[in-house]
């Protein structure tokens, strides 16, 4: 039988997971090649040296809550390097105030009045308490169905304290974007086909209180995410071509043509079939010729850029004793500055560190539409978010090193369009031979859930090519003559 050719394209952890199964599934003779415009694996999964440790400056840490990742960890033999936060007290700061962040909420929003009292105005609190009384929201779970703001509706029901002092700090850590442009059942599906109050609907979706030890909401590689990126390349033994944009994707006979490489000299390659595991705008423009439908769905998801701040301070700095803070929407400087950084993860505290090292810390700066911050230097960049955690803290310590790592249009923004765009593109590419997407621009933005679209879309290449490898098999002529 002919040896099947698959490629991947996008090098980040969906493409890595996609080939990884696509191996497990293919089996050792299979050709699967990964293509990255990048001159590395990993997309937003980065580690770097700061300060003597290895510190991750995009995503540092998933969700447990959904095992996927948890589950690819052990699949390739690194249980042994999952680690959890050894610290679970993060703070929110609001109306001038740093406190704890409420431990029962789903996205800011809370299960009863009670978890929020210490963040909100009497007012607010009162608002929440009240949203109970108020009619059944009703929200189509259909993925085609209009959906809402998350900001609007949760204003409406909750108050805008709320969203201001809870939901969008949560949300724009997640998104770097603003929960006004964000779709309810986008963002918070578990809350779809809600016909009670949200207050109720989220007790449901958090379940009773923990008794005992509360499992660990967080999991992270030891040696930081390189090590997973490197692992899932190992094992997939795939081709791994670095520094080489495709340009264009082209439907043939019997598989695909991609176009690779600088556009006055190109390389054509073939492939029986091809998974694309890259952002929206750049699937946008390969399936324009192709999947014109798919790609105008991809155009209808925005991205939002943002940055990280690694900062190692002296080893004799003393940060509060939380694992960071969230600062909440308007807040600002007690000489009427605004704050420049959303949230501090405080990454000594959170994850542990050697005594005497240099203490770990990073900001993540930018949301949607605020591209004038992320415009600013590196040097200005940094001073202003060390000003902030002098606010904060009262930390005024200069740093024995730091990182600026700028992600742009790193992050889709799932605005009140989004699950209808997903269900366009995904109905127009499933109609296409041998084509499957894969990616954060589909179903979360998180590590599990891009781990998660690149299994799906492996296991229907695989469908595809055992299909037809069945048909090709078949003697000619009527079967069973």
């Amino acid at each position: 039988m002919p040896v099947p050719k698959v490629v991947v394209v996008g090098g980040g952890i969906a493409g890595l997971a996609a080939a990884h199964r696509l191996r497990a599934l293919l089996g050792e003779h299979a050709e699967i090649t990964i293509i990255e415009s990048a001159n590395q694996l990993g997309g937003k999964l980065r580690t770097r040296q700061l300060g003597g440790a290895q510190v991750d400056v995009g995503a540092e840490a998933f969700v447990t809550r959904n095992p996927t990742a948890t589950k690819l960890v052990a699949e390739l033999g690194l249980s042994d390097r999952l680690v959890h936060p050894v610290l679970s007290a993060a703070t929110v700061h609001a109306a001038g105030r740093t406190v704890s962040l409420p431990r029962r909420t789903f996205l800011g929003l809370p299960a009863s009045e009670e978890e929020v009292r210490s963040v909100l105005s009497p007012d607010g609190v009162a608002k929440v308490a009240h949203e109970r009384d108020l009619p059944p929201l009703e929200l189509d779970p259909h993925p085609e169905a209009p959906d809402v703001s998350v900001g609007k509706v949760i204003a409406e029901r909750f108050g805008r304290e709320l969203v201001d002092r809870l939901v969008e700090p949560l949300l724009g850590g997640v998104y770097a974007g603003r929960a006004d442009l964000l779709g309810l059942r986008a963002t918070m599906p578990a809350l779809a086909g809600t016909h009670t109050s949200l207050t109720d609907a989220v007790g449901r979706v958090l379940g009773p209180p923990p008794t005992g030890t509360r499992p660990p909401v967080f999991g992270a590689i030891d040696g930081g995410m390189t090590v997973l990126v490197d692992e899932l390349a190992k094992q997939s033994k795939a081709a791994i071509r670095l520094g080489l944009p495709v340009r264009a994707l082209k439907k043939i006979e019997n598989g695909w043509q991609l176009e690779v490489g600088s556009a006055p000299s190109p390389q054509l390659l073939t492939a029986d079939a091809v998974v694309l595991a890259v952002p929206a705008p750049a699937a946008r423009k390969l399936l324009a010729d192709e999947v014109p439908d798919a790609s105008a769905a991809y155009s209808r998801i925005e991205v939002a850029s943002m940055a990280v701040v690694s900062l190692a301070l002296p080893p004799d700095t003393l940060l509060p004793d939380a694992t960071g803070v969230l600062i909440a929407v308007g807040e600002r400087h007690s000489n009427g500055a605004p704050f420049t950084a959303k949230a501090f993860t405080f990454t000594g505290r959170k994850w542990g560190q050697p005594a005497g090292s240099p203490v770990q810390l990073r900001a993540s700066v930018g949301r949607y539409g605020e591209a004038g911050t992320l415009q600013r230097d590196d040097d200005d960049l940094v001073a202003a978010v060390l000003s902030d955690l002098r606010e904060l803290t009262g930390v005024g310590a200069t740093p024995v090193e730091r990182l600026v790592t700028r992600w742009g249009g790193g992050l889709p923004q799932y605005g009140v369009e989004h699950t209808a765009a997903v269900a366009a593109l995904t109905g127009a590419v499933n109609k296409m031979p041998g084509l499957a997407v894969a990616g954060a621009a589909l179903y979360g933005v998180g590590i599990p859930a891009s781990i998660g679209t690149g299994h799906d879309a492996a296991a229907a290449i695989g469908a595809y090519l055992t299909s037809r490898s069945a048909e090709i098999s078949e003697p000619s002529g009527l079967v069973g003559e």
